[in-house]
């Protein structure tokens, strides 16, 4: 649950769901909504996959999947594994022996999506792989692979479907006494996805793992993921997210992050506050932005950096963030720190001058941070 008692408006009632563990990443309960993203090398080229992986894990992600096609990325799985900094989900797909090679290597978690796994005896003997070797496993539902039968019945993929598929194999896991799982039901299209997913959290206490697949671009699949998880998020729907861009995972994981920050729900990094620019900027607010986000993507400790051309919002906006600058006149501008007016600075040093105050004020709060939890600690 995230909440502001002071402002009651932000607050945000997480669905109540069960706690399972891919890896040592808890999902579901009270567990702080995990962000992952998935490699797009080849599983087989494993120096590739372990260096897009630590680009990931740098970048926030908690869990990363891999895809495991063929008996070779089987094999290869076994050394990521054991190099990854993070739990490892195995995605598997029409190969049910893939899964039991997967569980064997070491993942974390088996994705199977069970429109295209095979018979139930198949997905017993893939449950049985997992039970033997500590995984977990997300049930991926997928509009665009249902099972016959419910294409069948429904005339096409929909909500009612993605989440009857879902079900029936919920019942398949325990039946087989296995209760390690999270589900997904995914879809391009964001009123289907954000209907299934509504109706899906009233159905199951499993945790959930949001996403719309098959996003799209770096900027349209950005804003269509903003829309679809954005509101199920604010429903208190979602316990991890996988934003699925046609761009770098990197891209995936910020976008992920961004997401969750602008719910209030992960805290990480900078948030950066700008406006937009206009004809009264006291310097090149797009330009420096694009360079402070770049210059400060090292600050993993939560925090706000106000970013302001002009007077009209820019000292307003200072008040409530860590470290702040205004534009004024004359090639200068005013520097806040906590919240308030602290120096003028000539806009050429603007740049270097923000990312020392930042990484000042990020040791600052760790310090405290630090502090907090050595005093908790002595009881």
């Amino acid at each position: 649950m995230s909440l502001n008692h002071i402002r009651p408006w932000r607050n945000i009632y997480r669905r109540k769901s069960r706690q399972i563990m891919v890896g040592s990443v808890p999902v579901g309960g009270d567990a702080p909504i995990s962000v992952q993203t998935m490699t797009n090398t080849l599983t087989t080229d494993v120096a590739a996959t372990i260096a897009q992986i630590q680009a990931c894990a740098d970048a926030g992600a908690d869990i990363l999947r891999v895809s495991v096609p063929d008996e070779a990325s089987s094999k290869a799985l076994k050394e990521i594994v054991r190099e990854s900094p993070v739990p490892i989900v195995a995605d598997i797909h029409f190969h049910y022996k893939r899964g039991i090679e997967a569980a064997e290597a070491g993942a974390a978690c088996l994705r199977i999506n069970p429109g295209n796994i095979g018979s139930q005896e198949r997905v017993r003997e893939v449950i049985k792989a997992a039970r033997d070797n500590g995984c977990s496993i997300r049930i991926g539902v997928n509009a665009g692979s249902l099972e016959k039968h419910l294409l069948d019945k429904y005339g096409e993929p929909c909500p009612d479907a993605m989440v009857e598929s879902g079900l029936e194999h919920i019942k398949i896991l325990q039946d087989n006494d296995f209760h390690e799982f999270k589900i997904s039901v995914k879809a391009s299209d964001v009123f289907m996805a954000a209907a299934a997913y509504q109706t899906l959290a009233e159905a199951t206490d499993a945790p959930i793992h949001l996403g719309i697949t098959e996003a799209g671009g770096l900027m349209s699949g950005t804003i269509k993921s903003a829309i679809g998880l954005g509101n199920l998020l604010w429903m208190g729907i979602g316990d991890t997210i996988r934003v699925s861009l046609s761009a770098n995972p990197v891209e995936e994981v910020k976008v992920g992050y961004d997401i969750l920050k602008s719910l209030g729900l992960r805290h990480r990094g900078v948030n950066i506050i700008s406006c937009p620019s206009c004809a009264r900027q006291g310097f090149d607010v797009i330009k420096t932005v694009e360079t402070l986000e770049r210059r400060l993507e090292h600050i993993k400790t939560p925090m706000s950096l106000s970013i302001i051309g002009c007077v009209v919002n820019g000292p307003g906006e200072a008040l409530m963030t860590d470290v702040g600058f205004t534009g004024g006149g004359n090639g200068a501008g005013m520097v806040y720190l906590a919240g308030q007016q602290s120096h003028k600075l000539s806009n050429d040093e603007m740049v270097e001058h923000i990312v020392s105050q930042v990484e000042t004020r990020a040791a600052q709060l760790e310090l405290e941070l630090e502090t907090a939890a050595a005093e908790v600690s002595a009881g």
